[in-house]
């Protein structure tokens, strides 16, 4: 099947050959007819398969018939991001090259006053997020109930980022009597219902399982902790051919800095996420695609939608907290029938989030089993499909584990070793009992020493060297002498004094 069996226009089908596409997409083959009968229209298809186009190309020929009036689009487009919008506009341009329909942007980050003189003149095509359509609707700048053709992109997204209650009121704002086609990757509860409540029995296409990974992209889960995911994710880059890469991250923050780090190692990276204002948001990727840098670092901001042409692989830096966000990250390699590669750096915090991931996408991630080169996990798995040996475990440290058939030499040598080891040492001779000890031999008593007034007195001692008694201590008779009376004794006192 080619373009031409869809009933498009020469003129579309003409700019569509000038593109380069010659055969539509499933999800093209299946909507275009639909869209042209004037369905409503649910496709759940994954990222990357032309959804765009599915519905722009039906579009350019349905809305090239009609006149558009000040104020009032003739069709609209809601996109739940800037780029996203963007991207969609740049579509039109491209396809519509032949037919003359005028068309506006209504997105945050440009001035609304040239968006405002946009719709003055009247266009056929708005495409516009939703907070800035409520904007100017509230202020009464714009009007929609000639709007004949509602468009509702990424509906997943829109439900994930709180949109869905202000695509009701819009819903309400349009006439009744209009076809509405709704896009999702995946169908949760509250895009059922709300296609339930605003789509008129829709045909329902479904290219392939909700929330599935686009089979185009070999995937890979690279264990690694924490302070190395740096390098790891260096040598993955260095050691893989990588064209082109974008890098998702959880933070804004490590978007920031793991930008500086890439570029302080020589790679050519740029950095987008929110933060940015529109404008350096725009000059980044337009660096991207024209290849003056080949490592784009995000946030989830470019997650969806972003439809750059050979992106060769995508690098989840960060493990992404909502199963969702992991189909349309990596979607953003392996589009429209071109193959890729995507890594998604784990560490052991990670475990729950990829668990959540395989129970989405239905099937288990590869784990990959050399950092260092693609080349050496190819070998190693063509090694495996020869027979030959599987390399022997180690364990922690680099040691060799120890097999279980050397475990009774283990056992033996260390009954021997404490043996060997008293042989070494001669043993100490026992020591005796107490009771049988020898007695020891008593040491002699010393002489007792004379009394002090029997010593004979020391020739050479003078009176000067005689020691002066000591406060406190008992001094002799003589010195009691002495130092007393020196006249006749009172007989009252009734003391005999003795030597």
């Amino acid at each position: 099947m080619n373009f031409a069996d869809l009933g498009l226009s020469d003129e579309l089908l003409r700019a569509v050959n000038e593109s380069g596409y010659t055969e539509p997409t499933p999800i093209q083959a299946n909507a275009i007819p639909s869209v042209l009968m004037m369905r409503d229209l649910i496709g759940i298809a994954q990222t990357g398969t032309g959804k765009t186009a599915s519905f722009v190309l039906p579009m350019i020929d349905i809305l090239a018939h009609g006149r558009s009036r000040a104020r009032m689009p003739r069709s609209l487009i809601l996109e739940p991001t800037r780029e996203l919008a963007a991207q969609v506009a740049e579509n039109f341009e491209k396809y519509g090259k032949y037919h003359k329909l005028s068309m506006a942007l209504l997105i945050g980050g440009v001035s609304m006053g040239d968006q405002m003189a946009a719709l003055e003149k009247g266009v056929d095509v708005l495409i516009a997020t939703p907070g800035r359509l409520m904007d100017l609707f509230g202020r009464g700048k714009i009007l929609l109930t000639g709007c004949d053709l509602l468009v509702i992109d990424e509906a997943d997204r829109m439900l994930d980022m709180g949109f869905i209650p202000d695509i009701e009121e819009i819903c309400t704002k349009l006439p009744k009597n209009r076809q509405t086609l709704l896009f999702s990757a995946t169908m949760p509860p509250p895009i059922k219902k709300l296609a339930d409540k605003f789509l008129s029995n829709p045909k329902q296409i479904e290219v392939a399982r909700p929330a599935s990974a686009n089979l185009s992209i070999t995937q890979w889960v690279v264990e690694t902790s924490a302070p190395k995911k740096r390098d790891t994710l260096r040598g993955l880059l260095g050691a893989a051919d990588v064209t082109s890469a974008v890098i998702f991250c959880n933070r804004k923050t490590t978007v920031r800095e793991l930008n500086k780090s890439l570029k302080r190692s020589g790679f050519k990276s740029g950095e987008i996420h929110g933060d940015m204002d529109q404008s350096q948001r725009l000059a980044e990727l337009d660096l991207f695609k024209k290849g003056e840098v080949n490592v784009l670092v995000a946030s989830d901001v470019a997650a969806r939608g972003l439809d750059i042409k050979g992106v060769s692989h995508v690098f989840n830096f960060d493990a992404p907290w909502h199963p969702d966000d992991y189909v349309h990250r990596i979607g953003r390699t392996g589009r429209a029938g071109a193959t890729g590669v995507a890594f998604t750096l784990v560490t052991s915090e990670d475990a729950e989030n990829i668990d959540n991931i395989e129970k989405l996408t239905g099937h288990k991630i590869a784990r990959y089993d050399g950092v260092t080169s693609a080349a050496d996990a190819q070998e190693a798995r063509d090694g495996e499909a020869e027979g030959k040996p599987a390399a022997k475990p180690r364990s922690r440290g680099g040691r060799k584990p120890k097999a279980a058939a050397d475990a009774p030499l283990v056992e033996a040598a260390e009954a021997a070793a404490p043996v060997a080891k008293s042989e070494a040492r001669p043993a100490r001779e026992a020591r005796a009992p107490r009771e049988e000890r020898p007695a020891r031999e008593p040491r002699p008593a010393r002489e007792a020493r004379p009394p002090r007034e029997e010593r004979a007195p020391r020739p050479d001692r003078t009176e000067r060297d005689v020691p002066r008694p000591r406060r406190g201590r008992e001094r002799d008779a003589d010195q009691e002498a002495d130092d007393g009376w020196n006249g006749p004794m009172p007989a009252f006192l009734d003391v005999t004094l003795g030597r």
